[in-house]
């Protein structure tokens, strides 16, 4: 098996962040270590979220549009993803010496990209988001601002990152409730309730599935002086903790169906409850870390949900009326 994987490296180059920086079928050296430092995974979920809430906006709302209105929603959506890839790198460049413990494949702890050249790239990725951000509209352009606020505190002094739970809540935030804002806000009014509650529902599913991405560097947090739920706390606390933030917002939609907070189309998202449990169990029993993604498979699986729920959101909020006429038949 090992042998049949070391031929297909040697056939395909550099396949994953774990594989060796000596296969270079596609990209040079250098120029996959700065793929790496975007880390592309992580990046779908911001760019899927955003777009389904672009599209979901627009029909909800019944916008009148440019009949170009699709380079709008891909403009907007990589912009989201190059702020997100540029907290990805920032991150990085900041975290040196806690993944020369806990990831030492990375490109900076191998020597493959400096620090200080990670750092200037996440400047770079910044401000040209940024720019891109003013260009939709101002709503979107301050969401994005903000959304890079948070990213740039996380990782740089006062470095949020470090403290208990906070770091958790401060990276929900940007990835969850300012994200759907960002989203909705380039066709309509963002501070409408329906993104306001999808967006806070998020942001406490978030609070909670991030617990998942810190069971891999628990001792190199430990460490470098981090505080986590799971280093704190130990992993089968953590998961406890987490577990009502992760299961909460889904077990909830249909509660604020009844009392009139959501529209009723949305209640099949309450299914989602499931990948809750999945994604608690996973840490509970100490899930092992996964031999291609940089994480353990439930922080996949937490992305993985969170994805469904953007999609689904989407999909149920444009097919409403036509998926009301089945049912009724």
């Amino acid at each position: 098996m090992k042998q049949q994987k070391t031929s297909d490296e040697q056939h395909f180059g550099k396949l994953t962040m774990k594989d060796s920086y000596t296969h270079k079928r596609f990209f040079a050296g250098h120029i996959r270590g700065y793929i790496d430092l975007l880390r592309p995974f992580t990046l779908m979920a911001p760019f899927i979220v955003s777009m389904s809430i672009m599209v979901a906006s627009l029909v909800y709302n019944n916008a009148e549009v440019a009949s170009n209105w699709w380079v709008t929603v891909g403009n907007a959506s990589l912009t989201v993803a190059m702020v997100n890839g540029a907290s990805n790198v920032l991150n990085q460049a900041s975290d040196v010496e806690g993944d020369k413990i806990s990831k030492p494949y990375r490109p900076i702890p191998k020597g493959i990209i400096g620090a200080d050249e990670a750092q200037s790239l996440a400047y770079i990725l910044y401000l040209f988001a940024l720019l891109r951000a003013v260009t939709v509209n101002q709503w979107f352009g301050l969401f994005i601002f903000l959304i890079m606020v948070f990213t740039v505190l996380y990782s740089l002094p006062p470095r949020m990152k470090r403290y208990l739970f906070i770091n958790q809540i401060w990276i929900a935030i940007p990835r969850g409730f300012l994200g759907i804002l960002a989203g909705w806000s380039v066709f309509s009014d963002p501070f409408q309730p329906l993104p306001l509650i999808m967006g806070g529902l998020a942001t406490i599913y978030l609070i909670g599935g991030m617990t998942s991405k810190d069971i891999v560097d628990a001792e190199a947090d430990r460490i470098v002086g981090v505080k986590t739920l799971v280093n704190t706390l130990g992993l089968r606390r953590a998961a406890i903790v987490s577990f009502p933030f992760m299961f909460f917002p889904f077990i909830c939609i249909p509660l604020l169906i009844n009392i009139g907070w959501l529209e009723g189309f949305l209640w099949p998202l309450s299914f989602l409850m499931i990948g809750a449990l999945v994604v608690f169990y996973l840490i509970f029993i100490g899930d092992s870390e996964s031999a291609t993604l940089e994480n353990i498979h439930a922080w996949s699986v937490m992305y993985v949900v969170y994805m469904f729920y953007a999609l689904g959101f989407a999909v149920l909020t444009i097919f409403n009326e036509p998926l009301q006429q089945i049912l009724s038949l």
